[in-house]
């Protein structure tokens, strides 16, 4: 099911940049009981649904990006295969110039194995106002997620950083 925000939406009424990392937790929470662990589809929907939602951004091409990233690295000293799902917002200073970006994770890692260590390192962006499809470039980034849909991320890691 596709939920698009309707064109003439208010910029107003968009959530702000900062409530971001909270919206994305509050998506994960979505259709979970507290017996239940989160499958890699769960959360792929859940960051669907966060991709969807816009946020009050600077008017330009790259203020909005969504990065869609893996491959096995040992980040945390065991080598574990890593999904990055993330969204990175550009952050101006007081004269509009770019001073930062703010980047929101959901990270699902998993235990090595030769099915996942063979898909070796892969990544892709997505910028919300580059007159691109978005549901276009999410189909495409589920089609590397086959392998792990049904499965349970031995880690999941949600965070804010930023770059």
């Amino acid at each position: 099911m596709l939920i698009h925000e309707p064109r003439n939406a208010d910029v107003h009424d968009r959530p702000r940049m900062e409530e971001a990392l909270d919206v994305l937790r509050a998506e994960l929470e979505v259709g979970r009981s507290t017996k239940t662990e989160l499958t890699t589809r769960a959360a792929w929907l859940a960051f669907m649904r966060f991709a969807r939602q816009r946020f009050t951004t600077a008017p330009t091409p790259d203020s909005d990006g969504l990065l869609f990233q893996y491959g096995t690295y040992a980040f945390s000293g065991c080598p574990m295969f890593t999904v990055d799902l993330t969204r990175q917002f550009d952050i101006s200073d007081d004269g509009g110039e770019h001073d930062h970006y703010v980047q929101i994770h959901c990270e699902l890692r998993y235990e090595c194995e030769p099915a996942l260590d063979a898909l070796g390192s892969f990544n892709s962006w997505f910028f919300q106002d580059a007159n691109a499809h978005l549901d276009e470039w999410l189909a495409s980034m589920q089609g590397h997620l086959e392998l792990l849909l049904a499965r349970v991320p031995a880690e999941i890691d949600v965070y804010e950083e930023p770059v």
